[in-house]
């Protein structure tokens, strides 16, 4: 979910003397024009600047300090490139093929680190088992045994990388290791986690760990102690400060996300309490609830390739009910629920009932082949989860559905498909 926070001035602020810049190159059959620049919060991808194509690059000029995840995202192929700063020149180039990124080929000191460290990770959460397993069936003098054994070695040794002059790249994977490792022996306690969401420096918030390690330090503390572990977190945090509220907002997504609703109430109720000034990334999660609630107006949307209907926006259909869908032709619970729907498409129309599907897809050969079977309205951004869409109606998973009235208020949002029928009367 993606949203747009520019300060005033801050496209100004550009054309001034930048503090560090990002330079992305790629071949010249690669079919784009524009690509966005990002920086995080917490989970949340800040939009900071666009740039256009020159000689086949884009070059971003930051004008602040910032170590943390970047991300670049080109809109019209639907391509996007994580990397990361440290305050410092960053040099990408990428492979294409059929207007593809195939490959991401990192030309800054800190970015291959990263990628080299990312790499040997995973060959040892994928690969060294394996490899283990595989070298019980050759003995230790073969040429294949005497490989696996080399092999085996390498990959289980200690990084011999040089931290000192990258302190993201130290920061982001020593965190890593300590409060997200599998291994049942590095387990921290729910203290230790307080303790660094407290102490930690500004990297926590552009890291990307923010959110893995609140639903790990959730897990930790039990089901039936969930409550109480938050409340002891925000307590140490306090919700008045920035980083309580990056935490709270987060909060309020993952009880979303995981359908905890009597904690998405009680903490969502907390953020709208607050007397003291709101985040931009609190009152983000504020905003996207509201737009919403039960018998709040759905958001108008403006459809950009809508098929079946002339209408040219959500507000434009007229129907005495709507029921909104947001969906992927890749999400497998839509393939089991949509169906269903089609079975009483007919019934629908007999009532004045129009459905709008609103896909979350990135492919367009997959958007486009699975909607000849759906009847309805259909449209897409055809960008995936940066679908505008996806903020605007607090959308954290597929399918998802709103029923509206005739005035386009929200009168229900039902769980499944078998909810919106029998709403509806249609069962």
């Amino acid at each position: 979910m993606k949203k747009i926070f520019v300060v005033s001035g801050m496209l100004c602020a550009f054309s001034l003397q930048a503090q560090f810049s990002v330079n992305i190159q790629v071949p010249a059959d690669f079919k784009e024009q524009e690509a966005i620049l990002y920086t995080l919060n917490g989970s949340k991808d800040i939009i900071v600047t666009k740039e256009l194509n020159k000689n086949n690059s884009w070059t971003f000029k930051y004008p602040k300090n910032y170590s943390g995840m970047m991300k670049v995202f080109f809109p019209s192929t639907n391509n996007s490139v994580s990397f990361i700063s440290e305050n410092k020149n960053v040099s990408i180039r990428l492979e294409t093929l059929n207007n593809k990124v195939k490959n991401v080929i990192y030309q800054d000191e800190a970015n291959e680190l990263m990628n080299s460290i990312q790499e040997s990770s995973q060959k040892k959460e994928m690969i060294l088992p394996a490899l283990a397993q595989i070298k019980e069936y050759y003995k230790d003098n073969t040429d294949f045994g005497k490989a696996l054994t080399t092999e085996i070695g390498r990959l289980s040794g200690a990084s011999t990388a040089d931290f000192s002059k990258h302190p993201f790249v130290s920061y982001y994977n020593t965190n890593y290791a300590k409060f997200l490792s599998n291994d049942p022996t590095k387990k921290v306690s729910q203290d230790e986690v307080i303790d660094f969401f407290d102490k930690s420096n500004d990297m926590l918030e552009s890291s990307s760990l923010v959110r893995p390690i609140l639903v790990s330090f959730l897990n930790n503390g039990g089901n039936a102690n969930v409550g109480q572990s938050v409340d002891k977190l925000l307590d140490k945090l306090k919700v008045e400060t920035p980083r309580g509220q990056t935490v709270l907002s987060e909060l309020i997504d993952i009880f979303d996300i995981y359908e905890m609703a009597e904690f998405k109430n009680k903490y969502l109720t907390l953020a709208k309490n607050l007397k003291c000034t709101i985040t931009d990334r609190l009152a983000s999660t504020i905003k996207s609830n509201a737009n919403v609630e039960i018998g709040a107006v759905f958001p108008n949307y403006k459809f950009q390739s809508a098929v079946n209907t002339t209408a040219k926006s959500i507000a434009d259909v007229k129907a005495d009910k709507k029921v909104i869908v947001f969906w992927s032709s890749t999400c497998s619970h839509c393939e089991s629920e949509l169906p269903k729907l089609l079975e009483k498409y007919n019934d629908m129309k007999a009532k004045n009932i129009q459905i709008i599907g609103l896909s979350l897809d990135s492919d367009k050969d997959s958007y486009t082949k699975k909607i000849v079977a759906f009847p309805w309205i259909n449209d897409s951004e055809l960008r995936g989860w940066n679908s505008s869409y996806a903020e605007t109606y607090n959308v954290h998973a597929t399918p998802s559905y709103f029923i509206l009235d005739a005035n386009n208020k929200i009168i229900s949002k039902p769980d499944h498909v078998g909810d919106v029928l029998s709403y509806l009367n249609l069962k």
